[in-house]
């Protein structure tokens, strides 16, 4: 097995648990209070900047990190089948990876931007956090047509070559297709695409972990 699948896979892997532990957090433990007052809302974002700090950090940042490595290893091993094909897919994925990080970074730096504005001036701190959560959802989870399209073009080059199981590829076209519709603002496509991404990078992680070098599956 080259070192470069066996990275693509343990990233790929990593990307599905990243998933996971964002899920739990903002399902089971993070409640932002929308009801409240505008000083209740600064309080609960100050009480909870540093895990807040912390899962835009993993979330964002660390999953673009571990993307580039998934990106990279599925371009040397699809390129030998269609190689434009490839560049194009590789382009949106590194496409992606820049957005996911820029998000990472405008969502931390605006949580400590507002925090400290809340001191003095709450309703600036306010109107500042709503920005700053707009630029954050547009750039990182929003609307997530771009990695749609990296899933997209990936799935279709496997298929055609028969690389990877005809399951995944199959999977990889579906999800991506319903990340395609998250254009439409409605929640329910955005959840069906995270949850479709843990089946997929979970499936490509242990595939790039048990194939070897040249990467041919049947």
């Amino acid at each position: 097995m080259s070192r470069m699948q066996k990275s693509g896979g343990i990233a790929a892997l990593g990307e599905a648990l990243i998933y996971i532990i964002m899920f739990v957090f903002y399902g089971a433990y993070f409640s932002y209070p929308s009801n409240s007052t505008v000083e209740e809302k600064l309080i609960y974002l100050s009480q909870n900047q540093l895990p807040l700090s912390l899962m835009n950090f993993i979330g964002y940042i660390l999953f673009g990190i571990l993307l580039v490595v998934v990106v990279q290893s599925l371009h040397a091993r699809l390129k030998v089948h269609s190689q434009t094909l490839t560049q194009t897919a590789s382009i949106f994925g590194l496409i992606w990876v820049g957005i996911i990080i820029a998000a990472g970074m405008v969502a931390n730096i605006g949580l400590q931007t507002v925090i400290g504005l809340s001191v003095t001036e709450p309703e600036q701190a306010r109107a500042v956090w709503l920005s700053v959560s707009v630029v954050q959802e547009s750039l990182g989870g929003g609307i997530e047509i771009v990695g749609a399209i990296w899933m997209i073009l990936i799935s279709i080059i496997a298929i055609k070559a028969k690389c990877l199981p005809h399951g995944l590829n199959y999977i990889g076209a579906i999800v991506g297709l319903v990340g395609v519709f998250t254009i439409y603002p409605a929640d329910v496509f955005k959840e069906i695409f995270g949850v479709g991404q843990i089946v997929w990078f979970s499936w490509l992680g242990i595939c790039l972990l048990r194939t070897e070098s040249e990467g041919k599956q049947h």
